[in-house]
């Protein structure tokens, strides 16, 4: 008998009596829960079978969670991707990547979580498993599939405009960051902009220019490389707008005010300030612990060959070691090692010389100073070198702009200022992250209109090397092959100033020459070497040293090409092809039968009624060194790009076939997107912006974005230039092939601005440019653009250059 029929009741089953380990129903149906995975949108259920529960079983339990992964999607690289998950009856969601690429998935645990689109270089399937957990602990767990294909330009053309305001396309925004005059030190006060404000060591200088993002990690104020939320922007001050500085302008008179002198000076320069992002808004720190300004006035450290020269001697550094100040700082570079490279480009119209001065030098010193533009009866820009200072400690900071020969001084320089002049036109290198650090003049790399210094991908056991455009009409393209192979390690040095002695003060500087076959060689720059001797007749070079001071006295003679204003080079980060805006000429510098294949053209462009013949519009140039190798020395070129506007003659000017989306004039900026993002790699995004004259009675300056091909993906091409009274001739060149959609007008910046100055965050997901001089032909009285203040719809304040933010309305990469 058994116990169960004590009760006086049936007893169902309650009593186990099977003691075999074979599985019960219920444990059945749960396992086959835990295991269903359905595909492709369809939903899971709560149970199998149809079963109800019912007694003292599991089926006593609710019904499991239902689920629904989504539909499978398809994106780009670059752009964000949402997950469209649901569930029902669940205390738990998880999503995870089971397949593809790995991404970062924003909010797991959410329903629809996003993530940005990896780089690919060909379609790739991303596969995601959405996990529900029920009250009971029970899953349930469904997959999805996104397919990305390779990145694409991802924006609609902005319109050519004439508008006092930054436009950008549709689904981006822009904000205001940082505005020439504003006070980045402790203590510092608000700017006024009414021409009163003073200490512009302690405020953003003038003339935004080249531009670097540089990481800084989430508390204190060391390097991270990868953040992109804080960092140090590290900006040039090019110049500044007198007119604006001032109350009423520059106050006139044979000499000037010693108040106004030190403000303007103190307006160039570079500026180092912090800047963070919170709830999605960019704001920079006054008084950050690294902010600082360099200015004309900054002791620095003269480096490399050049250093104790005879011809870098002066009152101030009587063994040619040291200098003060750095000034005219167009474009950039950086470095591996996390240091910035300022560039000094037109300094020598700063200089005074008197005259008469000739009599009082060698008729070597002579040709040198000639050649850089520093002819004896020079005033000097802004006539600092006039000034008497109240306090005598302070006379050299004006004094040292007259460069003009002090016969009762020592005749080796050591007594005036007669070689000042030599201590500019060098590369300058910068540690962002040490606010008391020295800046180096590394003059391994040359003395000229520097404009930047952009490297070529660091690559552990190769030479590091940096290309170099000197900004004049008719100036050179250079590259700098660095002595050292690299080591990644010294990518995490601390001490980044010893880690450029390693790199930039030993190696071969090289000029280009672009030959009419569609091929290249760069010449060495080296003492001994070829014509660069004692005995050459135009300049006896004395040694190394003397090259180097005398760069383009070196390059003359070597036979390089005179280029159409060689202004900023790029990089290409993925395949190291390089390309350099030649920014345009005219035809008293270069007449009709100027051109060369390099610099074909020759047309008229008028500005209203005003003839303008010459190369008004500019071009792209871009070259594939030997074996894709930067150290090689020899390369093949073509041009990527003419600027021209979209009804000019499509045959002669119009090569590139522009349209009204995508035309230009004028390319002066020019950089690749960051390797670290969907932007740099594959395709990269190459961003050009312009500095015009000659297509300013159309449209503002703008910024365009592109996505080029390869060097020689087009052909020979002979075009007819045309020159004044009617006069033709044909010149032969290389053209790429026409960039069409793949190069499209981003953005319009305000009046009478300039666009210059780019980076991004490592992320790629916002972007820093500036706008320079904004209303630079107005005055005090007679003001041009209210820029920044029109951005936000007011009319009131003079213009000031300023840092831009731009970020994409959903978060994505910007331009893909």
């Amino acid at each position: 008998m058994s116990d169960s029929r004590l009760t006086g009741r049936h007893s169902d089953g309650d009593l186990e009596f099977n003691t075999s380990n074979n599985p019960s129903l219920g444990e059945v149906i749960r396992e086959r829960q835990s295991r269903r995975q359905l595909l492709g949108g369809m939903v899971a259920v709560a149970g199998l079978f149809g079963l109800s529960a019912c007694g003292g079983s599991d089926d006593d339990k609710p019904s499991a969670a239902v689920i629904n992964a989504g539909q499978t999607g398809a994106s780009t690289s670059g752009r964000v991707v949402t997950l469209n998950g649901s569930a029902t009856q669940a205390k738990s969601l998880t999503w995870t990547q089971v397949a593809g690429p790995s991404v970062t998935l924003s909010d797991a645990t959410s329903a629809s979580p996003t993530f940005i689109a990896p780089s690919v270089a060909a379609t790739t399937n991303l596969e995601f498993r959405l996990t529900a957990v029920d009250g009971q602990g029970r899953s349930v767990s469904q997959d999805t599939l996104v397919t990305i294909s390779p990145a694409q330009l991802g924006f609609n053309a902005v319109a050519k405009n004439k508008n006092d305001i930054v436009t950008v396309p549709d689904g981006y925004s822009v904000s205001v960051l940082y505005r020439m005059g504003d006070p980045i030190l402790s203590g510092v006060a608000a700017f006024a902009n009414n021409g009163t404000d003073t200490n512009f060591a302690g405020r953003a200088g003038d003339h935004h220019d080249g531009m670097a993002f540089f990481g800084l990690a989430a508390t204190g104020n060391t390097r991270d490389a990868n953040s992109s939320t804080r960092g140090l922007l590290v900006m040039n001050h090019e110049n500044i707008t007198a007119s604006y500085l001032h109350a009423n302008g520059p106050t006139a008179g044979a000499a000037r005010l010693e108040a106004e002198a030190i403000k303007e000076i103190e307006a160039h320069g570079v500026s180092v300030v912090e800047v963070t992002q919170s709830g999605g808004a960019w704001t920079y720190v006054q008084g950050g612990a690294l902010n600082r300004r360099i200015t004309p006035n900054t002791p620095m450290a003269l480096s490399g060959p050049a250093r104790g020269d005879a011809q870098l001697k002066t009152v101030y550094s009587t063994d040619g070691t040291g200098a003060r100040g750095t000034i005219n700082n167009c474009a950039n570079g950086i470095t591996a090692w996390g240091s910035y490279l300022t560039c000094e480009e037109n300094w020598a119209g700063y200089f005074r010389r008197a005259s008469g001065d000739n009599a009082n030098r060698s008729a070597k010193s002579v040709v040198a100073l000639n050649r850089y533009g520093l002819s004896q009866g020079a005033a000097g820009a802004n006539n600092w070198a006039t000034v008497t200072a109240a306090n005598t400690a302070d006379q050299w900071k004006f004094s040292k702009w007259n460069t003009t020969v002090d016969t009762t001084k020592a005749a080796d320089g050591t007594g005036d200022y007669r070689n000042e002049a030599n201590q500019y036109g060098w590369v300058v290198e910068i540690d962002p992250y040490d606010a008391n650090s020295v800046p180096r003049k590394r003059t391994a790399l040359g003395r000229m209109g520097h404009e930047g210094a952009w490297p070529a991908p660091f690559v552990a056991g190769r030479k590091p090397v940096f290309y170099m455009g000197d900004d004049s009409r008719g100036e050179y393209f250079y590259k700098f092959v660095s002595a050292t192979l690299w080591s990644a390690a010294d990518a995490n040095a601390t001490d980044r100033l010893a880690i450029g002695d390693k790199y930039l003060d030993n190696g071969t500087l090289y000029v280009a020459r672009f030959d009419a076959t569609g091929q290249g060689v760069w010449l060495p720059l080296v003492f001994g070497t070829g014509v660069l001797t004692a005995a050459n007749a135009t300049y006896a070079f004395a040694n190394q040293a003397d090259v180097l001071i005398n760069t383009r006295l070196a390059a003359d003679v070597l036979g390089a090409t005179k280029m159409d204003r060689p202004e900023w080079a790029a990089v290409n980060p993925a395949n190291g092809e390089v390309y350099l805006t030649l920014t345009n000429n005219n035809a008293s510098n270069r007449p009709l039968t100027g051109t060369n294949a390099a610099n074909p053209r020759h047309y008229n462009d008028p500005v209203g009624t005003t003839n303008n013949y010459g190369n008004p519009n500019g071009h792209i140039i871009r070259l594939r060194e030997t074996g894709d190798t930067p150290e090689a020395t020899s390369f093949q070129w073509d041009i990527y790009a003419f600027g021209a506007g979209a009804d000019l003659d499509a045959t002669n000017i119009n090569i590139s076939g522009l349209d009204a989306t995508n035309d230009f004039s004028s390319p002066d900026g020019l950089w690749f997107s960051r390797s670290s993002n969907a932007g740099g790699l594959v395709n990269p995004l190459l961003w050009i912006q312009t500095d015009d004259g000659a297509y300013t009675d159309v449209t503002n300056c703008m910024m365009l974005a592109a996505m080029p091909g390869r060097v020689g993906d087009g052909g020979a091409r002979t075009i007819t230039n045309t020159g004044t009274g009617g006069a033709t001739a044909t010149q032969s060149t290389f053209v790429g092939k026409a960039p069409g959609m793949q190069l499209r007008r981003f953005l319009v910046g305000p009046k009478e601005c300039e666009i210059t100055g780019i980076d991004t965050t490592p992320d790629g997901r916002t972007l820093f440019v500036n706008i320079q001089h904004p209303g630079e032909n107005g005055t005090a009285s007679n003001i041009t653009s209210n820029w920044p203040y029109s951005q936000s719809g007011t009319t009131a304040g003079r213009p000031r250059s300023a840092t831009i933010v731009i970020t994409k309305t959903d978060g994505g990469v910007i331009a893909l």
